[in-house]
């Protein structure tokens, strides 16, 4: 048999790195566009407030799904151990994600079945009635709190591997602690805004009764601040003015709480809901979240115009 020419060698080479070039361009371009849609996961990212270098990281949609749990939990009145014990349920069952598929007839965040006396269909889809539900059978469980995870969420859910919760309890610990207000400026998120969303200050109202019920809104408001221009005689270009839902938080102690914690509380639901709410800053409490290049840390406010005051919540939605 007679050898190849060096001609076909060399152009056997060229095929050869050429589609591993093409190949290396396509996975590049295929990151570029997850990048600047948003779509690569995660993309969520929530901190011991304890400096034990523990973490948990999630997507967009699941942090609206947690914060839709804790925020129903807390504003029934539910200590802290029951939404970890919700939370560890939900991210075990569906992953925190409202699925229409499971197990049988079970469906959403839960695998609620509407066979076994859960709700419609249309109900248990609707991720603040599935939470209300959970909670209600958990609340009928003698000391709940004091018994193991895996325990108490057998006795709401009934599942075939109750075992199985165990291993979501220290993610769902991290992710309590931080949307029940007590650790500080914990959780954080990319926030770049959903293609097919929409946000501004009605949008943000909404979602808050959605999950917090109407009484969060009766001193809550939206309002229009005018942004000075730069003195800068080459300022960068920004808005003219930006659209923000300012929250008093209460003085005093409320069920789900310390005032700080529900301030941190409400903090930490706006930054979960920033991408599906194009929400662009949050602050409180003398500390302030912001998409873009700072958005993995909680940063301190110096602006000295009151934006973080402990007295209220900011949310600044825009693009």
């Amino acid at each position: 048999m007679s050898e190849p020419s060096p001609t076909s060698v060399r152009r056997g080479r060229l095929l050869r790195f050429g589609a591993a070039f093409v190949v290396l361009l396509a996975v590049a371009g295929y990151l570029v566009v997850q990048y600047l849609t948003g779509s690569a996961a995660p993309r969520c990212r929530v901190v011991s407030g304890k400096d034990d270098g523990a973490s948990y990281e999630f997507t967009p949609e699941q942090a609206v799904n947690a914060a839709t749990i804790a925020a129903v939990g807390t504003t029934r009145g539910m200590p802290e151990r029951a939404v970890t014990i919700a939370l560890a349920t939900a991210l075990q069952e569906s992953g925190l994600r409202n699925i229409e598929h499971g197990d049988r007839d079970s469906l959403g965040l839960f695998q609620q079945r509407p066979s076994q006396g859960w709700g419609t269909k249309k109900q248990i889809m609707d991720p603040t009635y599935a939470a209300g539900v959970f909670y209600e059978h958990l609340a009928k469980v003698p000391d709940y709190t004091t018994l193991p995870l895996t325990v108490a969420a057998q006795r709401v859910q009934r599942s075939g591997f109750p075992e199985a919760y165990a291993k979501h309890e220290p993610d769902a610990i991290l992710l309590a602690a931080a949307l029940t207000g007590r650790a500080a400026g914990t959780l954080t998120c990319q926030g770049r805004p959903a293609p097919t969303a929409t946000g501004g200050p009605d949008a943000v109202r909404a979602a808050l009764v959605r999950d917090f019920g109407r009484d969060v809104l009766q001193t809550a408001g939206a309002e229009v601040v005018s942004r000075r221009p730069s003195p800068s005689p080459t300022p960068t270009p920004t808005r003219a003015t930006e659209e923000a839902v300012t929250i008093p938080v209460p003085k005093r102690s409320t069920a789900s709480g310390t005032a700080r914690e529900r301030g941190w509380e409400l903090a930490h639901w706006a930054v979960a809901n920033s991408t599906a709410l194009h929400i662009a800053r949050v602050s409180f409490a003398g500390r302030e979240w912001s998409r873009g290049g700072f958005a993995d840390e909680w940063r301190t406010a110096g602006s000295g115009d009151g934006e973080a005051s402990a007295a209220e919540v900011r949310i600044v939605t825009g693009e």
